[in-house]
């Protein structure tokens, strides 16, 4: 070929080489650079792969790392290989040279420039793609796994009658598949066309035919591999209509078959599936025929099918078939629907029962019924850890989490108390002074638990502790208090050297420890040193001297996120919360098995539908979900995280779910069977808040078992908002022990209201008993309120309290000044057809940072009061409080009735009314004199005390002076606040 570059050269100009020690400089910085690269990408590896051997879950990091290499191999070595065979031989089919035109001369400049590098050119795009489809193919190790080891679920979907196994675990391999297949195919035609027009197997502008024969045969085969591969994607999508989800009246995201599908789209599936199957065999006929004409038409009539079979056929279907008569035709899809998302989110079992709405008994006899009801929780623990961080921090190094949790404790006399409890958790912004040495090695852990009592508050409205102090002591005994591993503890400690830690702090000065646990990885070798240093960014791990024999270093230490790492094929709840078991400190974790292919269920958004006032301000607290749409849920683990070692156990505890046990097949050893749970550990299970939350939103539709109901949308229910705070997110669930209808005695349960959608009035109460190992467990009852019953819902209740002019003067007095009046947890408890409403309200403010129970709200039947205990605020409601002096006994007639005033009686009521006078006096100072109201409320009940100590002697001496009948009653208030009840009265 002739010289193109045209022109003189010029001269040539030597430039001089490098010296031999620069060539040698920038040879070592060039290897000392592909090593450190090297060994950044080796750190990420081996300190991941020293975390799950020090948590003994090895088989967990080796399984899915062979998984993801195995599957990046694999389909990218078949890529690599379909794209580069088709380019050789479209190289190879390339067509001889012979006159060229203008365009074949253009080309012959680029088919001359890369001749002397075809070899690494091809092996580059290979490469590239191969690469790319293999970091593809890795990311699909779940449901590669979930095919290879899937267990049937023995259960068949209505419409085609297949194990719903095929939809869960083959269908989405399937699919993938496809997928795949389709971007081989693909990406082989672009790399082949590209190849026979750059070599002239395909012309543009050249004159005679636009393609060769070869070039013409190998195009056509691998677009009859596309249109086959279509064919089998209509065979597939005939399945995918039993998980496919659409927009419909009835409900958001619904799932399954409806009329057109199952009558319009399902033939329309199977029609194009044929078509597609002929096209595919008129391309490969062009092996013999070397003409596109019948593909052509071919592929154009599969384009026109699709369009008018699998387009338009279906609008007409729904136009003038189900539109005229819509609730007739759906109502069979409809029920289908019905069942299997009731079955998918574990509600079918859901007990729905009548409920008046209204109560026939005098309300007198109702006081003890209330008492046995519920253990009414006044502590609400959303509430009150700012107290327990006031009264129990200690250390301003120690914090308490923003939302406590409530559990079960047996008491001295062997019952179940239910019992708020926090841990003294690790809090690095408190500390003296922030350095390395400190935040990682000095200050490494918290200290005990916390707890006190859910259904009491003390004089002052403070908490009344069962387990407090430092170290923490009280009912619940002795137990290991270190807690290296909790919710807050976000960074890593290295521990266990010859640097010691700060155990805790007294009256004698600080206490040191070493930690002792087997928890962590060994910073003993130096290759490990170097590769923390690497993956934690921090070079003082390398050479620290605090670092020494023995040193570990511990991180991935909050409970969710270590069983989260464990198992990263589970949905971790939101709230994973503490539990004193067996002399030790365990995080308990609910965990989910999900999948989105359960045929005709529903699907909800699990961030969505987990949602509510208290994750809005607490994210922490959010699911942190594999799958964030799903439409089937099972609490199949329950997992628990030791405080002080660190140590991982997940437990088997739905040992139906065919979803777990297909996770267990593909990582065996993992997850220990249920009969491994202690009863230690099992009193203190409970039935997980985020499944709770779930199931309440789907039953907000999908408490109805009628098709014709359920199209109609007349019995949608919708979850209130929280009134005890302007949020405008849905009312949290509660933890309660209360008594449903049908029950005789309480048990632990998880309770929320339903109000109609659009309306505040009740429409339906919610529960679940909770308690594991009992036989209920898990069993759903609902009360639903007839239609034509309007029942006050938690809004409105909220609202009647605050428009009563007696309890909104009152509160708007608690909130003047720098005072602010907080609403705990309005609790409902069903009650001889009517509901029981209870809610505390706290005072922050004065001298004080804390919330402090200073009254309680309850409403019954219409009947509202505002007192300051519980006991006193049940009596006024039910009318037990009535004070009425008993006529004298007429048979006795050395008993004269009573006069007059015995003067010892009226002397403590004028000190009474003194003392009254004082407390209205100290609540109008600006800001509240909380201290002088407290002495005051003292100074009352001592001498209403003693004006009825004195009227009993009176009476027994038969002296004059009757029981007054209008006295100031004793608050008794845990807070010492003000009463309603007016002044005192000699």
């Amino acid at each position: 070929m002739p010289d193109r570059g045209g022109g003189p050269t010029g001269p040539r100009i030597r430039v001089g080489r490098p010296s031999r020690r620069v060539r040698t400089l920038l040879m070592t910085l060039g290897v000392l650079a592909v090593l450190g690269m090297a060994f950044t990408m080796f750190a990420g590896f081996w300190t991941d792969w020293l975390w799950y051997r020090s948590v003994n879950y090895s088989s967990v990091f080796t399984t899915t790392l062979w998984t993801k290499i195995g599957l990046f191999f694999v389909f990218g070595l078949l890529m690599a290989l379909a794209v580069g065979f088709n380019i050789w031989l479209a190289h190879r089919l390339r067509p001889p040279l012979s006159a060229m035109s203008m365009e074949q001369q253009s080309l012959d400049r680029y088919r001359m420039g890369i001749a002397p590098y075809k070899k690494w050119l091809l092996l580059g795009i290979t490469s590239l793609v191969g690469l790319i489809a293999g970091a593809s193919a890795s990311s699909q190790w779940r449901t590669w796994l979930m095919w290879v080891n899937g267990v049937p679920f023995h259960q068949k979907d209505p419409q085609f009658h297949l194990d719903i196994s095929f939809y869960t675990f083959d269908l989405p391999w399937y699919r993938f598949l496809l997928g795949f297949g389709f971007a081989a195919t693909i990406l082989s035609v672009i790399a082949a066309a590209l190849t026979h027009y750059l070599y002239g197997g395909l012309r543009v502008t050249s004159p005679g035919a636009r393609a060769t024969a070869a070039a013409t045969g190998h195009l056509s085969v691998l677009l009859g591999v596309f249109v086959a591969l279509k064919a089998v994607a209509y065979w597939l999508d005939r399945y995918g209509l039993a998980v496919k989800s659409s927009d419909f009246k009835a409900t958001d995201n619904w799932t399954g078959l409806r009329y057109v599908d199952a009558n319009a789209y399902l033939p329309a599936k199977t029609i194009l599936f044929c078509i597609a199957v002929i096209c595919a065999l008129l391309f490969f006929a062009t092996l013999w025929r070397r003409t596109w004409q019948l593909p052509v038409i071919g592929f154009g009539l599969m384009v026109l099918s699709a369009i008018l079979i699998g387009g338009l056929y279906p609008a007409i279907v729904q136009k003038f078939q189900v539109q005229p008569n819509e609730q007739a035709k759906e109502a069979p899809y409809v029920a289908k629907n019905l069942k299997a998302t009731r079955e998918a989110y574990g509600i079918d079992d859901a007990k729905v029962s009548e409920y008046e709405g209204k109560s026939t008994t005098e309300k007198t006899k109702l006081r003890d019924d209330a008492t046995d009801a519920a253990s009414i929780r006044i502590m609400d623990p959303n509430i009150v850890s700012p107290t327990f961080q006031q009264l129990q921090q200690m250390r301003n190094y120690y914090a308490f989490p923003t939302n406590l949790d409530v559990d079960r404790y047996s008491t001295k006399d062997g019952n179940d108390q239910d019992t708020v409890i926090g841990l003294r958790e690790l809090n690095l912004n408190g500390i003296p002074k922030n350095n390395w040495i400190n935040d990682h090695f000095r200050y490494t852990h918290g200290y005990g638990a916390v707890a006190a009592k859910g259904t009491e508050a003390d004089s002052q409205g403070r908490p009344v502790f069962t387990e407090s102090d430092l170290p923490s002591k009280g009912e619940l005994k002795t137990y290991q208090q270190r807690v290296y591993y909790g919710e807050k503890t976000n960074t890593y400690s290295i521990v266990g050297g010859p640097q010691k830690e700060i155990d805790y702090s007294d009256d004698n000065g600080e206490k040191t420890f070493s930690y002792t646990g087997k928890s962590g990885v060994n910073l003993s070798n130096p290759i490990n040193r170097a590769a923390y240093a690497v993956a934690f960014n921090e070079p003082q791990i390398l050479y620290s001297g605090a670092i020494g024999e023995g040193s570990r270093i511990l991180y991935n230490r909050t409970p969710k996120e270590r069983v989260e790492a464990v198992a990263p094929w589970l949905t971790i709840d939101g709230d994973a919360y503490p539990a004193v078991v067996s002399g030790k400190i365990q995080w308990i974790v609910d965990a989910y098995t999900t999948t989105n292919g359960y045929p005709y269920a529903s699907r909800t958004t699990l961030g969505d539908t987990t949602a509510d006032s208290l994750t809005a301000t607490n994210n922490s607290r959010a699911v942190v979900a594999q799958q964030n749409q799903v439409n089937y849920i099972r609490n199949s683990v329950k997992a628990t995280v030791d405080a002080y070692t660190g140590q991982v156990k997940l437990y088997q505890w739905d040992t139906q779910d065919p979803v777990l046990k297909t996770w267990m097949k593909a990582f065996p050893g993992t997850v220990e069977p249920k009969g491994d749970i202690s009863q230690a550990l099992m009193d203190h299970l409970r039935y997980p808040q985020d499944l709770f939350k779930v199931q309440r939103e789907l039953l907000s539709r999908y408490h109805v078992e009628d098709a014709q109901t359920f199209l109609s949308g007349s019995e949608v229910w919708q979850v209130p908002d929280d009134p005890t705070n302007k949020s405008g997110n849905a009312v949290p669930p509660y933890y309660l022990s209360m008594k449903m209808p049908d029950q005789s005695s309480q048990a632990f349960s998880l309770t929320t209201t339903f109000t109609p959608n659009g309306r505040d009035n009740l429409s339906a109460f919610m529960s679940v008993d909770a308690e594991a190992g009992t036989s209920d467990y898990g069993k759903i009852r609902i009360l639903k309120l007839p239609t034509n019953t309007a029942v006050n819902g938690p809004k409105q209740v909220q609202s009647q309290f605050n428009s009563k002019p007696d309890i909104a003067e009152t509160i708007s007095l608690l909130n003047r000044g720098d005072s602010t009046v907080e609403y705990g947890n309005l609790l409902a408890v069903p009650l001889d057809g009517e509901f029981l409403y209870v809610e505390p309200v706290y005072v922050r403010g004065g001298g004080l940072k804390y919330p402090l129970l200073r009254k309680l709200l309850v409403t019954y039947g219409g009947n509202t009061a505002f007192e300051d205990t519980l006991g006193t605020a049940l009596n006024k409601v039910f009318g037990a409080d009535v004070s009425t002096t008993p006529p004298p006994d007429q048979g006795d007639t050395t008993k004269p009735p009573p006069t007059s005033t015995n003067p010892t009686v009226q002397e403590a009521l004028n000190e009474a009314q003194e003392a009254f006078d004082a407390g209205q006096k100290a609540l109008s100072k600006q800001p509240i004199d909380w201290e002088a109201y407290g002495k005051a409320q003292k100074d009352l009940e001592a001498a209403l005390t003693r004006a009825e100590q004195a009227q009993t002697e009176a009476g027994k001496s038969g002296g004059s002076g009757g029981k007054p009948s209008s006295s100031p009653k004793p608050t008794g208030s845990p807070s010492g606040s003000p009463s309603p009840s007016g002044s005192p009265s000699g």
